[in-house]
């Protein structure tokens, strides 16, 4: 079955990822990218941005004489080791990312009804947010929190926030139950989730859904509110290299 490569972002890029993936682990001896092009059924220059991608982030490796095989990245996910293997590869795609867009970025989850940050990379010119109050008790208020709880359903929502009542941390946090669900349920999945010093005054914090399956998840930065105008390009460039954090937790 083709895939429909004219969909873009990038959870679409895992779908084709794994597909190539898939092709590739097929032919133990290699496969070239024009077979790859010819099964997987996308045209060779978008699969072209695919593979390259994924030979920069070792997923794949290439043979002397030609061919792509299954890199060393794939092997260690896939291996026993697993969860270590995941660990060192996110904090090396968090810190990369921090490089990139000069600021703190962390990788959430929502599990087991609590917002959680699973890791981060922050550095002296990239200071994470100082979590003065408990991110679980401020999904209300944070980028982090509004972005896992726009993922889930309506009875979800309301769960959540039954458990854990909107506080007031800065004049501009919003604490009325009905608009915060309104603001959610309308929270397009493509659109940055932001918090613009409603969490803590002097920060302000943006968050990109990187979700596949039923685990709601997101990458998130937090830059000081001086640095405010360069929120916007660096939210773009954190959505065009999310892809290799949604690879490794689908593998």
């Amino acid at each position: 079955m083709a895939l429909d490569h004219r969909r873009i972002g990038p959870v679409y890029a895992v779908q084709y990822a794994l597909r190539v993936l898939e092709s590739v682990d097929a032919h133990r001896h290699g496969v070239t990218a024009e077979q790859l092009a010819r099964e997987i059924g996308v045209p060779l220059g978008y699969l072209t941005q695919v593979l390259a991608m994924l030979r920069r982030e070792r997923y794949l490796g290439f043979l002397p004489g030609g061919g792509y095989v299954i890199g060393e990245s794939t092997v260690l996910l896939g291996a026993a080791a697993r969860d270590v293997a995941l660990a060192e590869k996110l904090k090396a795609i968090l810190t990369g990312l921090r490089d990139e867009v000069g600021a703190a970025v962390y990788f959430s989850r929502y599990d087991d009804g609590e917002v959680r940050i699973i890791d981060f990379a922050d550095g002296p010119d990239a200071p994470k947010v100082n979590e003065w109050v408990d991110f679980r008790s401020a999904a209300h208020a944070s980028a982090v929190g509004k972005c896992l709880l726009a993922q889930l359903d309506h009875k979800g929502r309301m769960e959540h926030l039954s458990r854990h009542r909107p506080a007031r941390f800065t004049s501009r946090t919003e604490v009325n139950d009905r608009v915060l669900l309104t603001k959610l349920e309308r929270q397009p999945a493509s659109v940055p989730t932001l918090d613009l010093q409603e969490y803590a005054v002097g920060t302000v914090c943006a968050a990109i859904p990187v979700t596949i399956g039923k685990r709601a998840a997101c990458l998130a930065l937090s830059m000081p509110s001086a640095r405010a105008h360069r929120l916007r390009p660096a939210v773009d460039t954190l959505n065009e290299r999310a892809a290799p954090v949604l690879l490794s937790m689908s593998i």
